[in-house]
């Protein structure tokens, strides 16, 4: 960051009701949709300033009740609570002439993140800090939730929009794409026979993915999730499945080397065993589903990027033109994996999880 950039940074920083300081900034480049700074008071980081993304995001005031309300639920002895601060004015974020929306949250300290894992201690951490983050959340009235992206994990929805984006696409995109575009069509008349009707709708966080659960430097414990963007009605296989595809896969999201992609079971039983010590809260029938989100998650992460790459990379970031594609191709991977695991998967959950 150029020092112009960390000064107009500082002065925004300004706009909320903080002491004014100093302060200095470091960009955290994990995430894929929103620019994201580490705000620091000499060396000691004490808040994270984020942009939201008002091209996928458009509600930004929905978002960010939803942020606030959420927060007022999600404090426990053993869930540390995220503190908005706000602006000047009073609101959960600053709105600048030129319409970038940035909010201001308060650091955990000594906590940290991981993309992956191969530590059954942090897989198990995992599982339960999601049913504490939704035991919490159990008595929050969803009618006061907007949703932020209507249709997030809709499959006919990203079916609608892969088969278009495949129609106007450039031939060349589509010869490059062949073998993505095959298993599609494939997994989706696959998807398509599980049934979901007959589950509960809960808040869910809609994207569980490892790197949004920050835990402890020094015991490994999960501490909470971040990234409540897309916090809103779901189901919570959405939840469970998109946490086991990060937690079991070794390999990051876009490995080209598939052989590397791995679907680990002592990290599956762990992060089940951590779901299961949270009091029971899951109907016989989400316990059913829960493996179909496993395939369904990946799957559908997979849709989206390959979607992006044949419109032309407009929704992610990507470091290369074929980012995307690997994307895609590596989920794929990683769905046919979890798919080949469905049996046990239904093993393992009917026997840690039904009571």
């Amino acid at each position: 960051m150029s020092a112009m950039e960390n000064n107009d940074h500082v002065a925004l920083l300004h706009k909320f009701s903080i002491e004014k300081k100093p302060y200095s900034l470091q960009s955290i480049s994990q995430g894929l949709i929103n620019d994201t700074f580490l705000v620091l008071d000499v060396s000691r980081p004490i808040f994270i300033l984020q942009s939201v993304n008002t091209t996928v995001f458009q509600n930004v005031a929905g978002l960010m009740n939803n942020f606030g309300k959420a927060l007022d639920y999600l404090a426990d002895a053993d869930y540390a609570k995220i503190e908005l601060v706000k602006t000047l004015d009073g609101d959960y974020y600053y709105e600048t002439s030129a319409g970038e929306c940035w909010r201001l949250m308060t650091y955990i300290d000594h906590s940290t993140a991981y993309n992956t894992t191969t530590n059954p201690i942090i897989a198990y951490e995992a599982g339960r800090v999601i049913g504490k983050f939704h035991q919490l959340l159990h008595t929050a009235p969803i009618k006061d939730f907007e949703e932020t992206i209507p249709n997030f994990h809709n499959l006919q929805l990203r079916e609608d929009q892969f088969k278009t984006a495949l129609d106007n696409c450039p031939s060349e995109l589509k010869v490059s794409a062949e073998k993505a575009i095959d298993f599609t069509f494939g997994i989706l008349a696959k998807l398509k026979e599980w049934d979901q009707e007959e589950i509960p709708v809960r808040l869910c966080h809609n994207d569980t993915k490892l790197n949004n659960i920050l835990f402890s430097k020094h015991t490994d414990k999960a501490l909470c999730l971040i990234d409540l963007d897309t916090l809103m009605k779901g189901y919570f296989h959405y939840d469970f499945g998109d946490a086991v595809r990060t937690v079991v896969n070794t390999a990051p999201e876009d490995e080209k080397e598939h052989h590397k992609i791995t679907f680990d079971k002592p990290l599956f039983e762990a992060f089940v065993d951590g779901l299961s010590s949270n009091p029971a809260f899951l109907t016989a029938k989400e316990i059913d589903l829960l493996s179909m989100g496993v395939v369904l998650m990946p799957f559908l992460h997979g849709i989206r990027a390959l979607t992006d790459y044949l419109n032309g990379n407009i929704y992610y970031k990507v470091a290369y033109e074929n980012q995307n594609m690997d994307r895609a191709l590596s989920l794929y991977n990683f769905t046919q994996k979890a798919l080949d695991q469905v049996p046990y998967m239904n093993e393992v959950v009917k026997e840690k999880l039904m009571n």
